[in-house]
């Protein structure tokens, strides 16, 4: 497994296995607590595994957490994801600098997220499924979110949206949500 920084994200690395393919399909290794810990993250930090399925279409996000944040490692287990980082980070050198990836089940590659990034993902194939480790109990008291569609982000999503949930929808956008976290 490779660790790769990303440039527009401080603090977000890539995760790259490599997979042993033969006519059985693949084999590869997801998470690695030596490769983690070679770039300085504690893998002893996650404490929470989850999943999501979504549909082709189907948008999540954007979504951050107030208070102390939430760091995660992300992955398309299988399927194809668009997935969008942008750093909401005050005091970071990359402060509101976006990233976009193209995560899938076929490279099973993982996204590091640091606390205080805003993330959120749009299925690119019939069923995506999205597996997250968190560093942090979930809090929903703590859920944020921001508007996909905020002029201000001017996020390329790649597909028309066909669904996403009700808390999504009504999302304020980025100026509203950076007042909030300020006041």
């Amino acid at each position: 497994m490779k660790a790769t920084e990303v440039p527009a994200i401080a603090g977000a690395y890539l995760f790259e296995p490599t997979p042993y393919a033969d006519e059985r399909g693949f084999f590869c290794r997801t998470f690695d607590a030596d490769v983690l810990r070679s770039v300085g993250l504690d893998p002893d930090a996650f404490v929470q595994d989850s999943v999501s399925r979504s549909v082709r279409g189907v948008l999540r996000g954007m979504h951050l957490r107030s208070g102390a944040g939430e760091a995660k490692l992300v992955r398309c287990s299988y399927g194809k994801v668009f997935d969008v980082v942008v750093d909401l980070r005050p005091g970071s050198p990359t402060y509101r600098n976006q990233a976009f990836f193209d995560l899938s089940g076929e490279t099973q590659v993982t996204l590091y997220l640091p606390a205080g990034c805003a993330h959120g993902f749009q299925a690119l194939t019939e069923t995506a499924d999205v597996s997250y480790r968190i560093d942090r109990p979930h809090d929903p008291a703590e859920d944020v979110t921001i508007a996909f569609d905020d002029p201000e982000l001017a996020i390329p999503w790649p597909l028309p949206v066909i669904s996403m949930s009700e808390r999504d929808r009504k999302a304020p956008g980025l100026a509203e949500v950076l007042r909030q976290r300020e006041g």
